[in-house]
């Protein structure tokens, strides 16, 4: 089975009705799911700024906190991600946040789903000095699966 690095843009679409939502879901059973345990505290905040946001309710978020919480994600620990993860921020000029996930799929040869368009122009535009994934976007996985 395929294994795909997927980001908080991508498992946030699981448990809140956005664009891309249909396409999110539909990676779910098709491919074995990973992600640093980056994912956690990312999909956290997204929620928080969502109830600022008055797009979801404290209710609506806490229960879309504890389906994630019980998602068949396997999450890798990342300390041995910050400095692979530092120097591709730097090269890249670009959060390292966002690294982290790259550095994973490298690390192991998978590809990165994302819907991070900013995060895909940035690697379209990039011609980074290290080897890169296999990057592609929510739709593109989708389509790829489907």
């Amino acid at each position: 089975m395929t294994t795909l690095v997927i980001d908080a843009s991508i498992a946030i679409k699981w448990v809140v009705e956005e664009e891309g939502t249909p396409d999110a879901l539909a990676l779910k059973g098709r491919a074995r799911l990973a992600a640093p345990d980056l994912l956690v505290p990312e999909c956290a905040n997204i929620l928080w700024k969502k109830v600022q946001r008055k797009e979801l309710s404290k209710e609506e978020a806490l229960l879309a906190a504890s389906l994630l919480a019980r998602s068949d994600i396997e999450l890798f620990p990342m300390r041995a991600m910050l400095e692979p993860a530092s120097r591709l921020a730097i090269e890249l000029d670009h959060p390292a946040y966002d690294c982290v996930y790259l550095v994973l799929a490298a690390a192991n040869g998978w590809r990165l789903v994302t819907a991070d368009e900013r995060l895909l122009r940035k690697l379209r535009q990039a011609k980074p000095a290290r080897s890169m994934p296999d990057v592609v976007s929510l739709s593109e996985a989708a389509a790829t699966l489907g």
